[in-house]
């Protein structure tokens, strides 16, 4: 839990202001590069899940990897709202995290809204790697710890 508190303490801290509309090119390698980092992370513990390898330890990585990619994507919708016309709505970073959890969820209250063609495409990569990514880690993440709770029940039988 330590950790999440520190991964959303440093999004709200970080210098985000650095990224948006005056550096887009380092904005979408940025943005690009840690969407990838943490995909390929999730993976490894997808693939590490289904292995079942035990050097790994998916109760903790998996969703702290889910809560640094709703970070990344809420630095992105932060960044992407400071070019005008991209979004409606969106004007803090409580605002990006807010629209992140709120298409994560499937919610759409339409307050904020995704009105450029970026914010679309983020949005609906969003979309795409919530049903691929975290859907995948999530569905590895309660295999595991059914097997875990079945070894555990196991133990306590044969004791």
């Amino acid at each position: 839990m330590g950790a999440v508190v520190v991964l959303v303490a440093a999004y709200f801290l970080l210098p985000l202001d650095l990224f948006g509309p005056h550096r887009p090119s380092v904005s979408w390698t940025v943005f690009i590069a840690a969407l990838t980092a943490v995909a390929v992370m999730l993976l490894g513990q997808i693939r590490g899940v289904l292995a079942e390898r035990r050097d790994i330890r998916p109760g903790v990585t998996i969703p702290l990897l889910v809560c640094l990619s709703v970070l990344v994507f809420s630095a992105g919708y932060f960044a992407l709202a400071k070019h005008p016309g991209e979004f409606a709505g969106l004007y803090t970073r409580l605002d990006a995290l807010y629209f992140t959890m709120v298409t994560l969820a499937t919610v759409g209250f339409g307050d904020i809204t995704a009105q450029g063609q970026a914010a679309r495409l983020v949005t609906i990569l969003q979309i795409v790697y919530n049903f691929v990514f975290l859907t995948a880690a999530a569905t590895s993440l309660s295999q595991w710890l059914r097997e875990r709770a079945g070894e555990r029940a196991r133990s306590r039988g044969g004791a």
